[in-house]
């Protein structure tokens, strides 16, 4: 995903320990999603129920990676919110939490 500098106002007035706290969630969510998934794959390999090599294959399909870009860039969306919503630090920082 490649931003122009106008693209980039969100980052007006944020504070670097934002961007470090969002930076450190994401580094440890990615982690143990890795994690997961790893030991996912590995016990359904073991169970002679997923092919890995197969999957490997099927990760460099065209439409595969444009439905993965597209989802990814959603999901980075969502997560920019943080460090451009305020309100309260003490309580959820979109109105949607309550629903």
């Amino acid at each position: 995903m490649s931003l122009s500098p106008a693209d980039r106002r969100y980052l007006d007035g944020v504070a670097p320990d934002q961007i470090a706290a969002l930076v450190f969630e994401l580094a440890s969510q990615l982690h143990v999603e890795r994690q997961r998934r790893i030991a996912i794959e590995t016990q359904l390999a073991r169970a002679g129920l997923l092919d890995i090599e197969a999957v490997d294959q099927a990760a460099t399909d065209n439409e595969v990676r444009e439905r993965g870009r597209a989802e990814l860039d959603d999901a980075l969306r969502r997560l920019l919110r943080i460090v451009t919503e305020t309100g309260d630090p003490r309580g959820p920082l979109r109105a949607e939490h309550g629903r």
